[in-house]
């Protein structure tokens, strides 16, 4: 059984300890299933693989509820919208900083790992999750309820640095989500390891897709100037495996936040940090890697853009 505690002292918060005690950062890439980052010069990012898991907490989006026969989505969506503008939900409530949650049951490519470097993947957590913090934070906030561009139909974004999605949120009249922030949205007051609960589930996220290994000769360009090039866009349909968004109407969180675990890696604002490390992802995306709530991938500059990293925007409620 491995213990996963999030997160430690400000000393060891970048550090990744894996069948101890891990935070819920990780300072340096994993070469198991990375994702290519392109910045100055060519880098292979670390894929973060999570568990999914089945909570005592339904999803939002209950099947009862009658669907919108365009969209497949459930009519009304899931969640609150007050304080929020359009294609924004609300989220608030009570935040654990610091928590612990117990791996029962691992993958079986990372229990026989043997010497090999893989992505640490927890197919069942212990229920449930324990808060540690002295306290625990209120929240009241703001989040796109799907990833940028929030568009039912389309695909989300990638090829997309930290410092550009800032600014597209910007022009939106948003901000990047934060850290803690993203957080809350995926686990809940529950502090489940996964949107859905302690089990992990491929049928409900876009996870767990076979691993492409990307073309490391070329270094792949940003989004729009990627479909110009003829080279970039057909590598990029190679290696791609998002959802549109809105297809997985079962990746809700307990806030009504869609494909918070999986699809693409989302970029979060480290607060504290200074340049050029305030930039962090989270939530995994459609390979086979960590795809959890808490962990936070810190190793990947401002500057840095990936084929699955994409990310969503956050606001004050009003």
């Amino acid at each position: 059984m491995s213990r996963l505690r999030l997160p430690f002292a400000a000393a060891f918060a970048s550090l990744l300890v894996v069948g101890s005690v891990a935070s819920c950062r990780d300072a340096k890439p994993s070469t198991d299933a990375p994702a290519t980052i392109a910045s100055a010069a060519p880098r292979v990012a670390a894929s973060v693989a999570a568990p999914s898991t089945s909570s005592s907490l339904p999803p939002v989006a209950a099947s009862a509820s009658p669907v919108d026969p365009a969209s497949g989505l459930p009519e009304p969506l899931p969640g609150r919208t007050d304080g929020c503008s359009e294609g924004m939900v609300r989220v608030e409530g009570d935040y654990c900083p610091a928590l612990t949650q117990d791996c029962i049951e691992e993958h079986p490519e990372y229990k026989n790992r043997g010497s090999r470097t893989v992505s640490e993947r927890c197919l069942k957590y212990k229920a449930p999750s324990h808060c540690v913090s002295k306290s625990r934070t209120r929240l009241s906030y703001c989040m796109d309820r799907f990833e940028y561009p929030d568009k039912v139909g389309e695909v989300p974004r990638v090829l997309t640095s930290w410092v550009q999605a800032g600014e597209m949120c910007a022009a939106a009249g948003k901000r990047l989500c934060n850290e803690d922030e993203f957080n809350f949205a995926c686990e809940g007051p529950e502090m489940r390891p996964y949107v859905y609960g302690y089990d992990r589930d491929e049928a409900i996220c876009n996870i767990d897709k076979p691993y492409r290994y990307p073309d490391h000769s070329h270094t792949m360009l940003h989004y729009e100037q990627c479909f110009l090039d003829a080279r970039c866009k057909a590598e990029m349909e190679r290696l791609d495996q998002r959802n549109k968004i809105g297809a997985l109407t079962t990746c809700v969180s307990w806030a009504g936040i869609y494909d918070l675990n999986g699809n693409v890696n989302e970029w979060v604002d480290l607060p504290g940090q200074k340049t050029p490390n305030r930039s962090g992802l989270k939530g995994g995306w459609w390979g086979p890697v960590r795809g959890r709530c808490r962990p936070t991938v810190t190793f990947h500059k401002e500057e840095d853009y990936g084929y699955e990293v994409g990310f969503r925007c956050c606001a004050d409620a009003k």
